[in-house]
């Protein structure tokens, strides 16, 4: 079983060469681990610093946004014949050692779309977040008919079916979403496995995240009204 773990970026120099060493290099019941970081635009050194790592580096030459970036990485991995693509944010906020768990259910033919949620356990979360959190899961609620305990998250796995199938339309943030309704649509199995949430100083204050929240919020907000 071959296993894609795509990873957008952003400005990420200064971390990405740790997280992408920290991934694992093998699996049980895995026989390949492919690592594609997507550089979407980056203004710094990202690219560098992930070609260092010695993983696979395709770059966006504008910033295109995270869906834009996640489709990218989609697109390579069917084309490496992927069984399972796994994404992973590149600031250093998931904890790799969540992987493992994250493929099981697909692994075991019980999902074809697996969300780590940060929120199915109880664990230290800023108040922004929970509350960015909570309106994203109304609102994709609310929209789409899909219940998620974290809509938004950034790890997630998606199996050979899924890569196939889910053809989400967004380039910013609000993909996320997008991505569950495909799934409701295509009648992809669907469960949530608790993952652990790292908020470092960095990612804190990076303050890129957190500037996407607001037209992520606003398109949301728009798309309720109508």
């Amino acid at each position: 079983m071959k296993i894609v773990i795509v990873v957008p970026a952003f400005n990420e120099s200064r971390v990405i060469f740790e997280v992408l060493k920290s991934l694992p290099k093998g699996l049980k019941g895995v026989s390949d681990i492919d690592v594609v970081v997507i550089d979407d635009g980056s203004l710094d050194q990202t690219a560098k610093e992930a070609e260092k790592a010695g993983v696979n580096v395709i770059r966006h030459s504008i910033n295109r946004g995270l869906g834009a970036a996640i489709k990218t990485g989609l697109s390579w991995a069917k084309k490496q014949n992927a069984d399972i693509v796994v994404t992973f944010d590149a600031d250093g906020q998931h904890d790799p050692g969540d992987i493992a768990k994250l493929i099981k259910p697909i692994i075991l033919k019980k999902a074809d779309l697996v969300i780590g949620s940060r929120f199915l356990n109880k664990q230290p979360i800023p108040i922004d977040r929970l509350l960015l959190n909570w309106f994203a899961n109304f609102a994709t609620f609310i929209l789409y008919g899909v219940s998620s305990s974290d809509s938004q998250s950034g790890m997630r796995a998606f199996s050979k079916k899924a890569i196939d199938l889910v053809d989400f339309k967004a380039d910013r943030m609000e993909f996320s979403s997008e991505i569950l309704l495909e799934a409701k649509r295509n009648n992809l199995k669907t469960t949530e496995v608790p993952i652990k949430a790292i908020y470092t100083k960095y990612s804190r204050n990076k303050g890129q995240r957190n500037l996407n929240a607001i037209p992520v919020l606003m398109r949301f907000l728009v798309k309720l009204l109508r």
